[in-house]
């Protein structure tokens, strides 16, 4: 997946948003009939890329019944505003806890803006335009939203956050995932499966919803996972498993980790990197040891921090 956008079958779009690099996060382009919805936005500043991806398929920004968020993390969400504001005919669908964060984006701006810090929040998420409460539709899981006669069906996932669904597409026999089916980057392809791990970040960890929401999932049967981070891979029951297990697995090094007082977010780091080599290795993937840590860095610190947020938690309520 060289190219921003990879044509793939069902009407389906890979769209590359270069959040913080190439492959790192995608959004989608889905069309049926003359009319499209945009599943994940990325930030603001892969507006243009999205509609570049609409203008490519021979649409317009009339033809966008639908912009279809996983969650409001603003990888994911951080660019509904604006192409709101470009497709006057959409409507925003996002989880009712987190429709209010899109309707007014302060409280998301500055949490951004307190991880990032100003320059960084620019030059990576550019920033959050407030969507009219009148375009934004909270389904209830389950519910289906049709584009072009095609059936999409959201599904509540908590887990890796309270306001997660995933995108059931009965077309494609395809979900949707967000984050809620764990992160898989294509440059570790080439070993005897792919190497995927659960994104355990910040704020609203939930191992028990976790597990139960990869269920779920793999209870759908479905053909392809549509990833956020990153592409379309096919669902392969050992991947269910791998995340099962890992999530465990970061839970049990977390708790580890603590007991190392203030050295412990080192000690989880390096526990985190070592756990990842040792499946790199377990799997034959061909990738160089030396871009290891420039792919994995961000996603070893989110996680965890997000980690340490869960056990801070299960302190307070004397876990």
């Amino acid at each position: 997946m060289k190219s921003d956008y990879h044509n793939l079958p069902y009407g389906i779009t890979c769209i590359d948003t270069h959040y913080l690099r190439p492959q790192m996060a995608a959004a989608y382009l889905l069309v049926e009939n003359g009319k499209a919805a945009f599943i994940e936005t990325g930030p603001l500043l892969a507006a243009q890329r999205m509609m570049t991806a609409l203008s490519k398929a021979g649409l317009k920004p009339e033809d966008v019944d639908a912009v279809i968020v996983t969650h409001v993390h603003l990888d994911h969400a951080g660019g509904a505003g604006e192409l709101m504001r470009q497709c006057p005919n959409a409507k925003l669908y996002v989880h009712k806890s987190g429709a209010r964060h899109l309707i007014d984006p302060a409280k998301l701006k500055a949490g951004a803006m307190a991880v990032y810090g100003e320059k960084l929040f620019k030059a990576s998420l550019g920033d959050i335009i407030a969507v009219d409460s009148s375009r934004v539709v909270s389904p209830e899981d389950g519910q289906g939203v049709e584009i072009g006669g095609r059936e999409l069906i959201m599904i509540d996932t908590p887990g890796h956050a309270r306001h997660h669904f995933v995108i059931w597409d009965k077309k494609s026999q395809g979900i949707f995932s967000g984050d809620a089916f764990g992160i898989s980057y294509r440059e570790f392809d080439g070993g005897t499966m792919p190497f995927i791990f659960p994104a355990t970040t910040p704020v609203q960890l939930d191992p028990e919803h976790f597990h139960s929401s990869l269920d779920r999932i793999a209870n759908l049967n479905p053909k392809t996972i549509y990833l956020t981070h990153y592409g379309a891979i096919p669902y392969q029951d050992n991947l269910l498993q791998t995340l099962h297990s890992q999530l465990d697995s970061y839970l049990e090094m977390a708790k580890s980790a603590q007991k190392g007082g203030q050295n412990a977010h080192n000690l989880l780091l390096t526990s985190l990197d070592n756990n990842m080599r040792n499946i790199l290795l377990e799997i034959n993937s061909p990738i160089a040891d030396n871009k290891i840590d420039s792919l994995l860095l961000s996603d070893k610190e989110t996680n965890a921090q997000g980690l340490e947020v869960w056990l801070a938690r299960l302190a307070k309520k004397g876990k």
